[in-house]
């Protein structure tokens, strides 16, 4: 796991673009406190920072030269099936051109550059991992950049008058010093809907994520994006397949992705809330790990939201050593700014994973295993729920909408909070179907709430888009659902914040529910063995050996903190501040953005703490970034 950067320009010599990429090594230190690593020609200048987690020798450091000198590459990330690649590789195949290759490290880096050398861009349907890379050929001048299937690795990259830049995080690209750069203005809304911006976008103007399952070559001054993975090509895999089969093939895939995440030349533990998610990763790492697991976690003093007895329990079940970090809100205030300062894109979910990472490196692991991406894949948020009532109700569009509308304005005027307003939206629309229900469940706002806070409130652009491209499939209505969940906040709140979390305490957090062929088969299950049935189902009954029924009975909670508390007491001065000075930004309307803030303070139930607190995030990016408002 590590960080990389790359700078190609015309305008620029060879000593400032070698300048700029030291600089953009600096900051990304963080990510990589083993080894700091620059290459540079005429061409391309290219950096590496490096946490070490497989190959510890100097041997693996990076750039990494092929033997025979014609390609470099920077890499970020971990391929799991680099051992079985490898050995393909080191053998030539009867009645073929294909040279055995002599690898001179353990490494998955020169497995990967090794296979691109063989495969050119067709390894990457090879590759069974977590990534982003830079390869260049010194040959052709062309650099091809590519991340992950599901896209756990972030690259982000800018492509202007300048030249060509990226790197593994926003902010070394904007204090590159290559230019000025300001507020994304057509996102805001978006990001004050969703706590993010939906990739390719970022909330910076000119500065682009990489799409999942994406690649781009750069030659000649021109950048070609192409998609090579469509998570949304769903397969039946239940076809001629018992229920008590399909339990047997989730558990093999869900058992070998835990195995293949365990390889590693550090310590390593794993994420424990003590939910059924990350129980069962700590369970299966039990059965193939020969050491003794850390399992990590967060408990508080507010008990409503501490999870600490269920993690205690799986712990003394699988024998782990375990780790309980207690959170008062004066120690989360005092790692607070800390969390902030790591935030190298704002959300309003990263100080969580902030925390429990912190925790996790201090006790000297490096690398950790997390239960990420279960509820998305096996149906256990409660939008699947919502989204299931509302199918069985698609009579209502033969309702007339006079008459929809009149029962919308009764619901919200009766039940006065977040799903009232919500649902009389809802009722309000022409046509409500899929994609429009969906976009609605996820979002902090409504459209008619947003238009009081912005001048601009038109975020529905690019969730739309991603929702329009996921596939209706008779009898795989939940797998539409978990690809939306997948598209919008896994991959845009969930993953990205767990990297730039964990990164900034040079700490490596492996997800094994998000293999691609774990991910691939589930998605092909029907729904009659997913849903409606006890929560998470197929998993539960994939797995029943290792899970007590304390877990599988216990109410849901999801790892959050006490903000609604927090935000009315210890960080009330500071929110203050930051909705205060948020206001006066020119595509605001002031006194909505005010009377937001003290309706919360007032307990008004459809204010929640998230419709203020990303706000506050968002506010102390900007201003800790020097990210100018207008150009």
């Amino acid at each position: 796991m590590c960080g990389i950067n790359g700078f190609v320009s015309e305008i620029h010599s060879s000593e400032k673009r070698l300048e700029v990429v030291r600089k953009m090594n600096k900051i990304l230190a963080h990510r990589g406190p083993d080894n700091d690593g620059l290459w540079s020609n005429s061409f391309v200048s290219l950096g590496h920072r490096r946490l070490s987690i497989i190959d510890l020798s100097e041997e693996s450091n990076q750039p990494f030269l092929s033997s025979d000198g014609r390609y470099v590459i920077v890499y970020n990330g971990e391929l799991y099936n680099y051992k079985e690649l490898k050995l393909e590789l080191q053998q030539s195949k009867q009645g073929s051109n294909e040279i055995p290759y002599l690898f001179k490290t353990n490494s998955d880096t020169e497995v990967v550059l090794a296979a691109f050398q063989r495969w050119g861009n067709n390894c990457l349907q090879l590759f069974n991992g977590m990534y982003a890379f830079c390869i260049y050929d010194t040959l052709e001048n062309k650099l091809t950049l590519a991340r992950d299937r599901v896209g756990v690795k972030p690259l982000y990259y800018y492509f202007g008058t300048e030249g060509f830049i990226f790197s593994s995080e926003a902010r070394p690209i904007i204090h590159s010093g290559i230019k000025n750069f300001y507020v994304n203005k057509e996102v805001i809304a978006e990001y004050l809907m969703y706590q993010t911006v939906f990739a390719p976008n970022t909330v910076v103007k000119g500065i682009k994520m990489l799409l999942p399952g994406h690649l781009i070559e750069y030659q000649g001054n021109k950048a070609n994006i192409i998609k090579y993975y469509n998570i949304n090509n769903i397969k039946n895999s239940s076809i001629d397949l018992s229920y008590t089969e399909i339990c047997s093939k989730v558990n093999e895939l869900l058992s070998l992705s835990v195995q293949r995440r365990l390889v590693a030349d550090v310590p390593f533990g794993a994420f424990l809330s003590g939910g059924i998610d990350s129980s069962i990763v700590v369970g299966l790492m039990g059965k193939v790990s020969s050491k003794k697991i850390q399992t990590f976690n967060v408990s508080f003093d507010e008990s409503a939201f501490s999870e600490a007895k269920f993690a205690k329990l799986i712990s003394k079940k699988f024998n782990t050593e375990h780790h309980e970090v207690k959170l008062s809100p004066a120690d989360f205030l005092k790692q607070l700014p800390e969390a902030l300062s790591a935030t190298d894109h704002p959300s309003g979910d990263g100080p969580n994973t902030y925390i429990v990472s912190k925790a996790t490196k201090n006790a000297g692991v490096t690398m950790a295993l997390s239960g990420i991406g279960g509820d998305e894949l096996f149906a256990g948020y409660d939008v699947f729920k919502r989204m299931v009532s509302l199918q069985n109700k698609s009579w209502i569009n033969s309702i007339p909408l006079f008459a929809r509308n009149a029962a919308g304005l009764a619901i919200k005027k009766m039940k006065h909070s977040v799903s009232g307003n919500k649902i009389s939206e809802l009722l309000g629309q022409k046509v409500i179907n899929f994609n429009s229900a969906y976009i609605l469940n996820r979002s902090l706002f409504t459209q008619e709430e947003l238009s009081q806070l912005l001048k601009e409130a038109k975020p529905f652009s690019q969730i739309e888009k991603l929702i329009a491209e996921v596939p209706q499939v008779e009898d795989h209505f939940l797998s539409a659902v978990s690809l939306s969940e997948i598209g919008t906040y896994l991959q845009n709140t969930l993953l990205r914040d767990t990297d730039q979390m964990s990164m900034a305490v040079a700490l490596e957090v492996r997800e094994p529910f998000l293999d691609y062929h774990l991910i691939e088969f589930v998605l092909g299950v029907k729904d009659a063995y997913k849903f409606p049935h006890t929560p998470k189902k197929l998993l539960i009954d994939s797995v029943s050996e290792l899970l007590p029924g304390e877990i599988i009975n216990r109410p849901k909670m999801g790892f959050t903190l006490p903000w609604q508390y927090w935000l009315k007491n210890e960080l009330k001065s500071f929110c203050e501040l930051n909705i205060s000075e948020f206001s006066e930004y020119s595509f605001c309307h002031k006194s909505a953005i005010l009377e937001l803030w003290r309706r919360f303070l007032r307990n008004d139930p459809t204010i929640t703490w998230a419709r203020v607190w990303h706000i506050v995030v968002l506010n102390t990016w900007l201003k800790e970034n020097k990210i100018q408002i207008s150009e």
